[in-house]
């Protein structure tokens, strides 16, 4: 008897419930499409294969704008929080950035059941091996998706956000196999589908370093790090004394020796990554710690930290210790390290290499340009992280769910986020290795603060559903209480007789008239809290709004200037160009404008500007040409 086909028929499914999986899935289900996500274990349900945290440079501005835009990521992660620190406090506070040490199993759970009480969402465990398309007016469109199972699920919009699973090879030492991440399947089958289809896809690689049983380890050898008291959450739904009463898990440091360098060098050849074994690319800011000794073999150590991974186990992360060496190799240099001469290994490092797509293939609302209905997110994209991970499933489900209900997609620009940041230079620059975010590549830091993601994007998730009526009521009223006291500090002057005393015992010259109190604030020796001594007014403000205040009013001179920046490039964004545009035709554009643009078929003047190869000049032939100017 032959098995019959069972056909379901859904708005969108989303492949693979890593960060960006869930956060697609989410999304798309809360503004009203019916979605499946499909996952290869509900057991890897947003995993942390690679480090147990969330949040750092730039990807804890990533983790504010995902919550601002209605996400769930920071959410979760305030809920599983073991340690809170504030990374760059002694610069200034645009790359001030939060990071956390998550539950890895807790934050697994929560979101698990976040999913599963989501309306209009099912999760379903299988393996997708095939898109199905149909041919409407000359061009790809997405109708189903096929199962391993042989299961057809029709749908209108598909969203790959398979991490690192996509055709996925371990490699430890000489030793190498097919599997994803933590054991767990790989998804042998979807890259060939995908390829039939005209996707290009590349080879990445990355890879982890080995748990360490924490009983095993010497931590009085060890410095200790602890995590600041008293730390705001990512979520504008957790309350701010979130951790209040809360113990929170030191990390630790150690560092690589001689005896280390030496076991490692000694066996180069052995590891998977020197050997010839890999073939794909690695991420340059995360390398294994073989490559960095060859990088930097100047270096007389390196820096190590002892992360926990959760209240409930003995496993501990040795961040920085990334390898592909066999596993005798690994034993001897972890023994090497102070502290671990007798540590025990839980689970062995290794290197994982897979497939993702080019990006250049994606337009800025993570659609294919060659295939209507088709959505890339996450690693799949070329990325690396779980933060830049979460913020495109997020943009990705918005718009799989906006084009079910025929609305214009979410594209953010560069000016309004790090999510547009990342995006724009996904699809614009492409990218040949795993794409890291930081803070040096905006050109508009001032602007995209962690502290005030909410400004920026809020309306956004509004707009489109993932807010709240409550949330944004509560939103609206925050910005009223922020800009009311900004106008004050500006509009209020105290006298020399009330400021000069004060300004003295800081040590600060006196002042022969009056002074505001903004003016006040803006001296560096001060702080928004130090100024309540002589503030008497002053208004009952949160924790948030007052550091709002405070670097609106420090910075304000070099926020206008951003500004101004930032409106000069939104202009060029306006501009479109049009569809199948032969630059070769434009007289007056330079033979390799002509060829990168070409090449990369910008969808605005502004994204043609970003690509390396067109100068100004050849800006102004465009705009010229299209009689844009």
């Amino acid at each position: 008897m032959s098995e019959v086909n069972y056909k379901t028929k859904t708005d969108v499914v989303v492949i693979g419930a890593g960060h960006a999986g869930v956060e697609a899935a989410i999304a798309s289900a809360k503004i009203g499409a019916d979605t499946v996500l499909f996952t290869i274990s509900l057991d890897a349900i947003a995993n942390m294969p690679c480090n147990p945290s969330i949040g750092g440079s730039a990807k804890g501005h990533l983790v504010y704008e995902v919550d601002a835009l209605g996400g769930v990521m920071g959410r979760i992660a305030d809920q599983v929080t073991l340690q809170s620190r504030t990374l760059n406090t002694g610069k200034g506070a645009a790359v001030h950035a939060k990071r956390v040490q998550a539950d890895r199993a807790l934050y697994r759970l929560l979101m698990k059941e976040e999913l599963e009480h989501t309306r209009g969402l099912r999760v379903v465990q299988g393996e997708v091996v095939e898109i199905l398309t149909e041919v409407l007016d000359g061009k790809q469109k997405i109708c189903g998706v096929r199962t391993k199972l042989g299961e057809e699920y029709a749908c209108s919009c598909v969203i790959v956000a398979t991490g690192t699973y996509l055709k996925s090879e371990i490699f430890v030492g000489n030793v190498h196999y097919s599997s994803g991440p933590d054991g767990f399947h790989s998804a042998d089958s979807l890259s060939a589908s995908l390829m039939e289809h005209g996707v290009k896809l590349v080879r990445f690689k990355t890879g982890t370093p080995p748990r360490v049983k924490k009983e095993t380890i010497d931590f009085d050898q060890l410095a200790i790090q602890d995590g600041e008291e008293n730390p705001l959450p990512f979520s504008a739904e957790t309350p701010e004394n979130y951790l209040e009463g809360k113990e929170q898990v030191p990390c630790h440091i150690v560092y690589t020796n001689a005896d280390t360098h030496s076991i490692i060098l000694s066996n180069i050849k052995r590891s998977a990554l020197f050997s010839g074994n890999i073939h794909g690319t690695g991420p340059r800011y995360c390398p294994s710690i073989e490559d960095k000794l060859v990088r930097f073999a100047d270096k007389e150590r390196h820096q190590l930290f002892v992360e926990p991974l959760g209240r409930n186990t003995e496993e501990m992360y040795i961040q920085g210790f990334s390898t592909s060496l066999p596993t005798d190799v690994q034993v001897d240099m972890l023994h090497s390290l102070k502290g671990f001469e007798h540590a025990q290994i839980m689970r062995y490092a290794y290197a994982i290499e897979y497939d993702c797509v080019d990006p250049l293939q994606l337009n800025a609302s993570l659609e294919f340009k060659n295939i209507s209905g088709l959505f890339g997110a996450g690693q799949f994209n070329g990325t690396s992280g779980y933060e830049e991970a979460a913020a495109q499933g997020l943009i990705a489900g918005i718009n799989a769910a906006s084009y079910i209900k025929g609305r214009k997609p979410l594209v953010l620009s560069r000016d309004s986020s790090y999510i547009g940041t990342l995006i724009d230079d996904l699809v614009v620059k492409g990218t040949n290795e795993p794409y890291r975010m930081m803070t040096s590549r905006s050109e508009f830091r001032l602007l995209l603060r962690q502290d005030n993601a909410d400004e920026r994007l809020t309306r956004y998730g509004y707009e489109y559903g993932l807010i709240s009526e409550e949330r944004y009521q509560a939103f609206l009223a925050k910005q009223e209480r922020i800009c009311a006291e900004m106008e004050r500090l500006e509009t209020t002057f105290l006298s020399p007789a009330v400021v000069n005393a004060f300004l003295v015992r800081y040590g600060e010259a006196e002042v022969q008239s009056g002074i505001s109190l903004a003016d006040l604030l803006r001296r560096p020796a001060f702080t928004y809290a130090m100024c309540n001594e002589i503030d008497t007014e002053r208004p009952v403000l949160s924790r948030r709004e007052q550091m709002s205040v405070e670097v609106n009013v420090k910075y304000a001179g070099y926020i206008k200037r951003q500004q101004s920046s930032a409106e000069r490039l939104h202009h060029l964004d306006q501009k479109a160009l049009p569809d199948g545009l032969d630059y070769f035709t434009i007289k007056g554009l330079r033979i390799e404008a002509a060829q990168k643009l070409n090449q990369f078929k910008p969808q605005t003047i502004g994204q043609a500007s970003r690509i390396s190869g067109v100068n100004p000049a050849d800006i102004t032939v465009l705009l010229i040409y299209l009689g844009l100017k």
